[in-house]
């Protein structure tokens, strides 16, 4: 699985290894951003972060989506808890303070349990192998045909 399609595709499945990779990844790029922005952008550096952590929401949530499925969930379940841990400290600004508290719980719970069900648990299909390495792989996993077992009446020997 290339890494265009890791950060981007919202359909497969990974396993932790690439899961906790890639979200160490994500998040080493936006410490990158973090750093340089003040040095490369001067005034407009809050803008660039700012963008740079909307920006991550979508690989995050693409990570999630394909860890959700390998978990035998469905991918809206990753999204759903990506959403639940960064969507309250944006909306911090625009409640009044008192909700502040109540956000930053329901984020935190979001966090353990992602990090319980999506970054420590392991695959709930465990005999299945995980996405392809081939560039066709999505198509062929569609289209390839399975023979049933056939269900014969086993021969039985002659005396």
């Amino acid at each position: 699985m290339s890494l265009f399609r890791l950060f981007t595709d919202f359909e497969g499945r990974i396993g932790l290894r690439r899961f906790w990779l890639g979200s160490a990844l994500v998040a080493l790029a936006l410490l990158g951003v973090q750093k340089a922005a003040p040095i490369l952008f001067f005034f407009d550096a809050e803008k660039m972060i700012a963008f740079a952590n909307a920006f991550a929401l979508f690989p995050w949530a693409a990570l999630a989506a394909k860890r959700a499925t390998d978990r035998g969930s469905t991918p809206l379940y990753g999204i759903v808890l990506i959403c639940a841990i960064v969507l309250p400290g944006q909306l911090q600004p625009w409640l009044p303070y008192a909700w502040a508290p109540s956000l930053d719980t329901v984020a935190l719970i979001a966090w353990l349990f992602a990090l319980v069900d999506l970054g420590l648990m392991p695959s709930a299909r465990g005999g299945e192998p995980l996405a392809a390495k081939t560039a066709d792989a999505k198509a062929g996993a569609w289209t390839s045909q399975r023979t049933p077992a056939s269900t014969s009446i086993p021969s039985t020997p002659s005396p």
